[in-house]
């Protein structure tokens, strides 16, 4: 029987009390999760976090994969809310690996003392509404089992991993591993026979890691993406001193920044300049770090599609000088979509990697796969043999974590069923029919740097729960009306979207699952300026109320 992995060990900390009514339970510990549970605290809200795993990151301490790092500016997903910990801590490389980042995120909940309130290992089964208290009832895996007033579930988007149903998997007589269910004891891969199936973007990190230890590395791709350099490096420290200087204007521009990167919007159109100039333009791209190559492009890059063509032509040399065998560079090359038509991936000597010896590429539309055997993967072609498989398949994004948590509102409405074509929102913070319960994080909320994002729905969600509790209301529930406005501006504004509905964005990776909008194309800015309306107005989109007492009595 094959051997998959999940980091699941038994709870460190022990059961919740359950002896009295919590203010609020929060669900999950990653970084919005602890942002969460650090507001609700300062607040004076008694409070219990409830996270799956047995420390604290989110998928941070799931996603261990090699050479799993950040691709967003390290300062740039940390916490703001705190100029001390800004000055103290000092990431070391422009964008952190994962060892650094689990660090970090340990360092943050021992230093605001926020540990004592974190249930590990206690991954949530269900979460039941009482209409006559307006409480809920919170209960996990482990046992342990918490009443409160609010729930608020900051499961993520990436946090159940996809793996398509092949058939023969379950019979794999070697190890599989998914990306983001690695293992914490580090995988010897010296002499192994590897097939890694999935070239987003923890594939692409993945190949080069151990690319030299293995026998053999066979890469299945599904779709070719446009993978551009990351250009890594260690922060210097004159930066570091720069950084720490700079705290309250990274703060605010960081706050303020629609892409949540303190990167220049760049003005200028490429249809504007001459054709020398945008290659010479596009060579500074390829050089840049990171997002970069996406928030400071050409304005008309991602709509004009004469500039994003020259760009996509321009990334396509670049593949077929560093990859030195014609047909793997063909395959490398995208031909169905333009840059930023599906969340760009970015690495470090991905493509460099196909010219060892030890690493193939398997076009899976040319080549698909028939079944898994016991000894490995067949496909239309014949049979290769395999010692690990490792799946970077993705996940089930926006709505997949949250569908799981059996959550059930009003009368018993199913979450997954209200749901089912699709998640029906407000601010991409709470739904109608389900009172007290806010997910932040969570579909219609992003459009750029999460954290970023995430963070101004978490100062959303808190300002609700003080709002209802210092104005004397037990329930605090979206309205209809308003669910369904901002629902319907999700899903009529593809056009403000670069990404196609075949990107998981869209939840078209999921076979069964509704497409639909996952994101907020409307942008931040939108997203902000709604939201100072609806304090302003004394949340006024919401109805407010006692437990046990009708809305509008």
């Amino acid at each position: 029987m094959s051997k998959t992995t999940e980091t699941t060990a038994a709870a460190p900390g022990g059961r919740a009390d359950t002896s009295e009514l919590l203010d609020v339970v929060v669900i999950g510990a990653g970084v919005t999760g602890i942002y969460q549970l650090y507001r609700a605290r300062e607040a004076g809200f008694s409070v219990k976090l409830l996270e799956a795993g047995t420390g604290v990151g989110g998928v941070w301490y799931w996603n261990r994969y090699p050479e799993a790092r950040f691709d967003s500016e390290s300062y740039s997903y940390g916490y703001l809310f705190s100029k001390e910990l800004w000055e103290e801590w000092e990431w070391s490389e422009q964008y952190a690996g994962q060892p650094e980042i689990e660090r970090y995120f340990n360092h943050v909940v021992d230093r605001f003392d926020l540990r004592r309130d974190i249930v590990f290992g206690a991954r949530v089964t269900s979460a039941g509404y009482d209409e006559d208290s307006g409480t809920w009832t919170v209960s996990a895996s482990d046992g342990t089992t918490v009443r409160a007033r609010f729930v608020v579930a900051t499961t993520g988007n990436l946090s159940v991993p996809f793996i398509p149903n092949i058939p023969g998997r379950e019979d794999f007589r070697g190890d599989q591993h998914h990306t983001s269910r690695w293992p914490k004891t580090p995988i010897d891969f010296t002499g192994k026979r590897v097939a890694l199936i999935g070239t987003g973007s923890s594939g692409v990190q993945v190949v080069p890691a151990i690319a030299d230890e293995v026998a053999d590395l066979t890469v299945y791709q599904m779709k070719a993406d446009w993978v551009t350099p990351l250009h890594n490096r260690p922060i210097t420290p004159e930066e570091q001193a720069s950084l720490k200087a700079d705290y309250e204007r990274i703060r605010d521009s960081l706050s303020s920044s629609p892409s949540g990167f303190l990167h220049e919007i760049n003005m200028q159109a490429g249809a504007e300049v001459s054709p020398e100039e945008r290659q010479e333009f596009y060579e500074k791209m390829w050089n840049s770090p990171g997002f970069t190559k996406l928030t400071e492009h050409y304005r008309d890059m991602t709509y004009d599609p004469t500039v994003n063509g020259e760009w996509c032509a321009f990334m396509a040399g670049k593949i077929r000088d560093i990859v030195k065998d014609p047909e793997t560079a063909e395959k490398l090359v995208p031909k169905d979509g333009g840059y930023g038509a599906r969340r760009p991936p970015f690495g470090t000597g991905y493509y460099e990697a196909y010219n060892k010896p030890t690493v193939s590429l398997v076009s899976l539309p040319e080549e698909p796969i028939v079944r898994i055997t016991e000894s490995g993967i067949e496909t239309s072609k014949g049979l290769r043999e395999f010692d690990i498989i490792i799946w970077g398949t993705g996940y089930d994004f926006g709505t997949g974590a949250l569908n799981r948590l059996g959550v059930r509102g009003r009368k018993g409405l199913a979450l997954e069923e209200y749901w089912a074509e699709g998640p029906r929102t407000y601010l991409g913070v709470a739904t109608a029919g389900f009172p007290n319960f806010f997910f932040p994080g969570g579909p219609h909320g992003a459009l750029g740097n999460n954290p970023r994002y995430a963070g101004d729905q978490v100062d959303l969600t808190h300002d609700a729960l003080v709002y209802a509790r210092d104005h004397g209301f037990d329930v605090i529930e979206a309205k209809a009306s308003a669910e369904a406005e901002w629902t319907d501006l999700m899903n009529n504004s593809d056009n403000l979207s670069i990404f196609q509905k075949a990107s998981y964005f869209y939840g078209s990776n999921i076979p069964g699952k509704a497409v639909s909008q996952l994101l907020n194309p409307t942008g931040r800015w939108k997203l902000q300026e709604l939201i100072r309306e609806v304090e302003a107005n004394g949340f006024d989109t919401f109805e407010l109320s006692k437990a046990g007492v009708p809305a509008d009595a």
